[in-house]
């Protein structure tokens, strides 16, 4: 009789041992899928927020003529083993003009889309978020480039690069320049994923976008160098740009003088 009582115990004990481990295997799961499903929930949240973010941004530079730029080259005759040996900053330069696809190829260079279905660009970003927005100032006017089309919008006629010059602590070779490209960044593209440390990552990809810049102009026979010395009001006024635009670099560009 004991002996009857005892296996019985022990069979039960290791039944509701079974259940148990199988309720908590199940509430596991739900769990999991729960989190999965806030984790979801929270990834399509924030990436709303920055497409919002970012239609709300250019919405503002849509207004103006809009050029299209011919399609950038993908070989040349200068390799890039070449083109890191023989870069250098480049402060005089002549006054002959860049031409629309030597323009074209430089914007490609520094944000350019390499592969349409992703919409991945020359140069890394953390998350593919791609906080940076670039302008460029000539001689016909200032302008927004915009990747996806690779394209120009125009928000100004007038020749702002005395002005730019000014801006940057009167670097008047600014204003011999053919071309400076103006890299700005909307940081909270990249923080509101990110938070804080995006920070560090919205300035690494706008040396990764500079570096990109300054080789292609060296690849096109054609000198640069990146300006860090301006006052970014001043910038962001010139350009009529918003509040979140905060200028990073400037990048004249054009051919050296003789």
């Amino acid at each position: 009789m004991n002996n009857n009582f005892t296996k019985n115990l022990v069979i039960l004990i290791k039944i509701s041992a079974i259940i148990f481990i199988f309720f908590i295997l199940i509430t596991s799961a739900i769990s999991c899928m729960s989190l999965k499903n806030l984790n979801s929930y929270i990834t399509y949240t924030i990436k709303e927020r920055l497409t919002s973010i970012k239609d709300a941004s250019l919405n503002d530079f849509e207004k103006g003529e809009e050029i299209m730029l011919p399609n950038p080259k993908l070989e040349s005759k200068v390799s890039l083993e070449e083109a890191l040996n023989n870069r250098r900053s480049v402060r005089s330069f002549s006054s002959k003009e860049l031409s629309t696809e030597e323009i074209s190829q430089l914007l490609w260079a520094a944000q350019g889309i390499t592969k349409e279905n992703t919409g991945f660009r020359t140069a890394p970003s953390a998350g593919a978020l791609y906080p940076l927005e670039l302008f460029i100032v000539k001689s016909d006017g200032a302008f927004h480039y915009i990747p996806d089309e690779h394209k120009l919008i125009k928000l100004t006629p007038e020749d702002l690069r005395s002005n730019l010059a000014q801006g940057a602590s009167f670097q008047d070779f600014i204003a011999d320049a053919s071309i400076s490209i103006v890299i700005t960044a909307i940081y909270e593209r990249t923080t509101a994923k990110y938070g804080d440390r995006g920070i560090r990552y919205v300035h690494m990809e706008a040396g990764h976008c500079c570096q990109n810049i300054l080789l292609q102009a060296q690849a096109l026979g054609l000198g640069a160098v990146p300006i860090g010395a301006f006052d970014d009001s001043c910038i962001q006024k010139l350009l009529n740009l918003p509040e979140d635009y905060v200028p990073l670099y400037i990048v004249p560009v054009g051919y050296k003088a003789e």
